[in-house]
């Protein structure tokens, strides 16, 4: 790698969150999120809501990450964006805006996939975080994808498994939903989970062979597990929360670390790293980060700022697209669905 200096501003806006980062080379200098709060009323993010709070929010979010990092336009290198997937409205603010500023700056633009820029979170510079050696495996959850990617090196990815229906991050939010919990219930089911008893209620693994994965049916079957126990007992979830969200916690744990570890077999490859917002699950983090030592794997955890949607993740696969000349036209379009 060059010893050159290398500035790029990293737009981040495929979903509810307006996300702008700076990085030199490898380094994270200002990483900064607006998070949109509308979509709280509605138990789900809106699309034509989201895009709108993105064409409010983009500009002061850029201006703030310049100044916090100390670089002046001038001084940037490249602009990378998330090209997707995503919601399309909101992916074109952010593309839109990556254009307009590359073109007027006459410098590159890059064109990020969102889910590769969580796999390659794993790359930004940390003091005490190791970076996982090519090749490895990546379990990427979030609310929108489940999958295990074969990782041979920046730009090689290979889909191995996926969900056949409902990613495990919808799984999280359902059962939330069902449990009255606000949105996002993600995070709220993983704090009550700490506190009950796993083993207190039993759910059945779903049925489905090689790598993939399937979770319309768990959610189903939680439905109406918590439907019959209120016709018996009104009181059953306030009596119950911790419990519930404890049992349903360590099914989704289970049916993630059996793919897991089929694929560690399949594959021989025994370097394993999460990725995606569901990756900030404490007891996921915590299984993944004992199987070192109950399978001698080497498993990688990204810091917590790293897990949900940002910026710099866009801009450290920017950075190595800029380092192997990968630049984008600003014909580039934005994508809702795009191959890894």
């Amino acid at each position: 790698m060059s010893e050159k200096k290398v500035n790029i501003l990293a737009i981040e806006s495929s979903c509810d969150d307006t996300a702008a980062a700076v990085l030199q080379n490898d380094s994270v200098l200002s990483n900064l999120v607006a998070r949109q709060s509308i979509h709280e009323e509605y138990g789900g993010v809106i699309p034509e809501l989201a895009s709108r709070a993105h064409q409010q929010n983009i500009v002061p979010v850029v201006e703030m990450a310049l100044r916090k990092a100390g670089i002046d336009k001038k001084d940037l290198d490249a602009i990378a964006f998330t090209q997707g997937p995503g919601l399309m409205g909101s992916l074109l603010v952010g593309s839109s805006f990556a254009k307009s500023l590359a073109m007027a700056l006459e410098i590159p633009l890059l064109a990020v996939h969102h889910m590769q820029a969580h796999i390659l979170a794993h790359f930004i510079h940390e003091d005490g975080y190791d970076k996982p050696e090519f090749p490895f495996l990546a379990l990427t959850i979030s609310g929108g994808h489940t999958q295990i990617v074969q990782v041979n090196d920046f730009f090689s990815f290979k889909v191995i498994g996926e969900t056949t229906d409902d990613a495990v991050g919808e799984a999280f939010d359902k059962t939330a939903k069902i449990l009255g919990l606000p949105y996002p219930g993600g995070p709220l089911i993983d704090k009550y989970a700490a506190l009950g008893d796993s083993k207190k209620f039993a759910f059945t693994k779903p049925k489905v062979s090689g790598l993939d994965f399937s979770f319309s049916g768990l959610k189903t079957q939680i439905l109406y597990f918590i439907q019959k126990n209120m016709q018996q007992n009104p009181e059953f979830v306030t009596q119950n929360l911790n419990d519930i969200c404890a049992s349903v916690q360590q099914i989704i744990i289970d049916i993630l670390m059996d793919k897991i570890k089929l694929a560690v077999h399949e594959t021989g490859i025994n370097r394993v790293a999460i990725g995606g917002g569901v990756s900030a699950n404490s007891g996921i983090r915590n299984t993944l980060k004992e199987a070192e030592t109950k399978y001698g794997w080497k498993t990688y955890i990204p810091k917590f700022e790293y897990t949900t949607d940002n910026a710099a993740m866009i801009g450290i696969v920017g950075y190595y697209k800029f380092m192997n000349q990968k630049f984008e036209s600003t014909n580039v379009v934005s994508k809702a669905r795009i191959e890894m």
